[in-house]
């Protein structure tokens, strides 16, 4: 199973053995057989482990003794402890997903979470850069260097998000014949490194993860995750593996292509090392480049160049906005992006007409 938080392994362990054990064969399940990310199994887990405690709670002292109603009482608890709608209805969902596997597993005799609705999760409309802003940020790698020092960090108290961050769900890559290159955490070069390192490879590195998230819309964990082997230069397309393990191809254009050439040809060598393996981008020490070190040399460009704060999820929002706003099909978008469902693109298509609404009222004597 995979390892949550103290407070969630402190009641499962407190559930009695055999709603202990439906939670590690439901784990299994996602994991094996549903092909999963551990963040994803986490984040089951914990909701799971928490239905389950406040069943045990009201009584139930084994699985099928799980009704609607103790479902329904989970979630009004939840509410009345301030859960937000979308925490509300990730766990209405999580809940629902394992009473149907509970059922096809002959553990319940019926799917009672079939009947169990969730309030619609209020979905805000992500901000997106200006396509001038994009492309000042993506080539102020090579107009300014690196930043100087680590990337930002918020205030203590309350943190504003930067421009389109979310939370990312980590890729799952078909198991490599070889073991995969270590990631490295370090966002600049270390006091001992060579000075090429530090005057060109590492802004080369800056410019082509810049290029790729914002060419393409890639996760940040994709682009991380990428091989040299996974570049098809001739047919400008990189090879992703997404959420679940699915691949896709994404094309990406001339910029993207001449940032890969020359972080190749002369920027990955010099960071080159016995840790780096077939990574694509690398860290200043030699290992894969880390999705947390992706997002602080996102953030520092952005304040170094007088941009909002952007994260790698608003790179992906933009370019999403941008394809749309250039006529690009929306089946098209959902197929670059790696969305299983049409309905996570089509937000993109609001943000797109309150954009025209926005100029339209700036720009109409009328309006």
């Amino acid at each position: 199973m995979s390892r949550p938080d103290r407070g969630t392994r402190a009641m499962h362990q407190a559930l009695p053995p055999e709603l202990r054990d439906a939670v590690d064969d439901f784990a299994e399940h996602l994991s094996r057989v549903r092909n999963r990310s551990a963040h994803t199994v986490r984040a089951y887990v914990t909701d799971l482990v928490s239905l389950l405690d406040h069943a045990v709670r009201m009584g139930c002292v084994d699985l099928a003794e799980l009704d609607l109603s103790v479902l329904r009482s989970w979630l009004a608890k939840q509410r009345t402890t301030g859960a937000a709608r979308t925490s509300l209805a990730r766990r209405a969902a999580s809940a629902r997903a394992f009473s149907a596997w509970a059922h096809r597993a002959g553990l319940l005799s019926a799917d009672v979470g079939a009947a169990l609705a969730s309030p619609r999760a209020h979905r805000e409309l992500p901000s997106v850069l200006r396509a001038d802003q994009a492309a000042a940020l993506v080539e102020a790698p090579a107009r300014q260097g690196p930043p100087v020092g680590s990337a930002p960090t918020s205030p203590p108290g309350r943190q504003t998000p930067p421009v389109g961050s979310a939370p990312t769900d980590p890729p799952v890559r078909p198991a490599p014949s070889v073991s995969p290159a270590p990631t490295d955490p370090s966002p600049g070069p270390t006091p001992g490194a060579a000075q090429t390192a530090e005057t060109e490879a590492v802004p080369l590195r800056d410019r082509v993860l810049l290029e790729l998230l914002y060419a393409t819309g890639v996760r940040v964990s994709e682009a991380c995750g990428l091989d040299v082997g996974d570049v098809d230069h001739g047919r400008r397309v990189i090879r992703v593996f997404g959420k679940g393990g699915r691949e896709r191809a994404v094309p990406y254009g001339v910029p993207a292509q001449r940032a890969l050439d020359e972080w190749l040809r002369r920027g990955r060598p010099a960071l080159v090392g016995a840790r780096s393996g077939d990574a694509l981008l690398l860290g200043a020490r030699g290992g894969r480049l880390n999705p947390t070190t992706a997002r602080q040399i996102v953030g520092a460009y952005a304040e170094a160049a007088g941009l909002p704060r952007t994260s790698p999820h608003g790179l992906r929002h933009s370019a999403a906005t941008h394809l749309l706003e250039g006529g690009a099909d929306l089946r098209a978008v959902q197929e670059l992006l790696g969305h299983a469902s049409l309905a996570s693109t089509q937000i993109y298509t609001h943000v797109s007409v309150e954009r025209l609404r926005a100029a339209y009222r700036q720009a109409h004597p009328r309006a």
